[in-house]
């Protein structure tokens, strides 16, 4: 009796506010992730690791009901799964590709564009092995995104990875930051400080989001969506571009990597409409980047958001936050994202990887951009609407053109800088040896002159 119980409760298990979102016939969510892999697949590999790993997980192995005994309200009930039902592999081996970046573009746009079951778990894994211009073979899956949000998802990606270097080693990620000592008063004063810019930035923060949601609209531009609640098609490319450029801007202008990619995002944007004018300072934008960053950093905005969407769904139910949340998408541009990676090559099921995408497809929004890092890499994911955007490989250069230009820039201004510390040094130099040749001797003192500045081209 006692084991039936808990079955019961096991499968009464409702689903999240977010999740519940997700899930109104009105509101639907995915994610599609990319899998790059520097050899050919091993399907049973995959096969027998994903029912040693996301199998254990509930949701993985539960599917979505609503439940006429909780007023209609979604719940996770629990199935049995057979992996190979939802780990596809096309026989692609005998078709005639000539363009393979183009056949897996077109694959994942098709995958994207498909509704999902949702008489099953609500995820699917595709093995193609063909390869393309970054990869020897691909992965490509699609979750639900009742199932999670990209951070979720990626901790999912550690757990079933292992090191490289460590076949039997965990990924890392972040270093462990230095714990600051409680005895310190000036830390007790910095902490009541943080705590009360924190307080009035989220109070402002909310109030825009308030204005945007009841009055504000962005500015119409050629890149927003068409209104209405129904998605046009959408197009899923990704491009790759070096980390270690990002970490240059980020170092040179002391700022966070999150701030450059918002910069690099705000000018490849105004590139693609070539609204961008000949005078425009293309490090301005990061510096307005950063200066948006530096507020959302110590702003509870997404907790109190979260309440607030928690709050309003158990009191006016779902369908008034689904038009609340419409109204948000269809006032905004665009979808703005980044999440961190693995900081060094992994492998997935014993699958050495080279690159990993992903882009979340929710709401009406005609431009969505996704930064995904993986080792020293930065992968650029769009997901567009091709009746706004038909050409989303001409937006995808412009933001990779954004970040060459951005550095290009930094460069210029401290090259100039080395030069006039240089002419000074040469300068002193000379005033130095006037007193110090005699008359009669060669101090070649303009022949090194001549020599130096290729040497600091070189070392840049």
């Amino acid at each position: 009796m006692a084991r039936e119980k808990q079955a019961e409760i096991t499968i009464m298990e409702l689903l999240s506010p977010v999740s519940r979102l997700f899930v109104s016939p009105g509101f639907y969510g995915a994610i599609v992730f990319t899998l790059g892999f520097k050899t050919r697949c091993n399907s049973s590999a995959i096969v027998e690791g994903i029912k040693n790993t996301w199998i254990k997980l509930p949701r993985f192995s539960s599917k979505v009901v609503m439940d006429d005994k909780k007023n209609g309200e979604a719940v996770w009930v629990p199935v049995n799964v057979r992996v190979e039902d939802h780990v596809f592999v096309p026989d692609i081996d005998h078709f005639d590709i000539a363009n393979p970046d183009q056949f897996i573009e077109d694959y994942t746009s098709n995958i994207a564009n498909t509704t999902m079951d949702m008489s099953r778990p609500l995820w699917e894994f595709h093995v193609l092995n063909i390869k393309t211009s970054n990869a020897e073979s691909l992965g490509i899956g699609k979750f639900h995104h009742s199932l999670g949000d990209g951070m979720s998802l990626m901790s999912l990606l550690y757990a079933s990875s292992r090191k490289i270097s460590d076949p039997n080693a965990l990924p890392t990620t972040a270093t462990t930051r230095k714990q600051v000592g409680s005895n310190d008063n000036r830390w007790l004063v910095a902490r009541f400080w943080l705590m009360i810019r924190v307080i009035f930035t989220t109070f402002i923060e909310l109030f825009k989001s308030l204005l945007t949601l009841c009055f504000m609209r962005d500015t119409k531009t050629p890149l927003m969506g068409k209104p209405g609640d129904r998605n046009g098609p959408r197009k899923i490319i990704h491009r790759i571009v070096s980390f270690d450029d990002v970490k240059f801007v980020k170092n040179t202008m002391k700022m966070k990597v999150n701030d450059v990619l918002l910069g690099i995002t705000q000018a490849g944007v105004v590139i693609f409409p070539l609204w961008i004018r000949s005078e425009d300072d293309p490090l301005e934008y990061v510096r307005r980047a950063k200066a948006t960053m530096d507020k959302k950093k110590i702003s509870m905005e997404a907790l109190v958001l979260y309440g607030f969407i928690k709050f309003t769904m158990k009191i006016f139910g779902g369908k008034a936050v689904e038009a609340i949340t419409k109204r948000v998408f269809s006032h905004t541009t665009l979808t703005f994202s980044n999440v961190l990676g693995p900081n060094e090559d992994i492998s997935f099921f014993e699958h050495p990887m080279c690159y990993v995408g992903a882009s979340a497809l929710i709401g009406p929004q005609a431009l969505i951009i996704h930064y995904v890092s993986y080792a020293d890499k930065i992968i650029i994911n769009l997901a567009v609407d091709t009746t706004v955007i038909p050409d989303p490989h001409l937006l995808c250069d412009n933001l990779v053109e954004s970040l060459e230009i951005i550095k290009l820039s930094l460069l210029e201004k401290g090259l100039h800088k080395m030069e006039k510390l240089y002419k000074g040094l040469c300068t002193v130099a000379v005033q130095e040896l006037h007193h110090e040749v005699k008359p009669g001797t060669s101090g070649d003192v303009f022949g090194c002159g001549q020599f130096a500045p290729s040497g600091i081209l070189m070392h840049l």
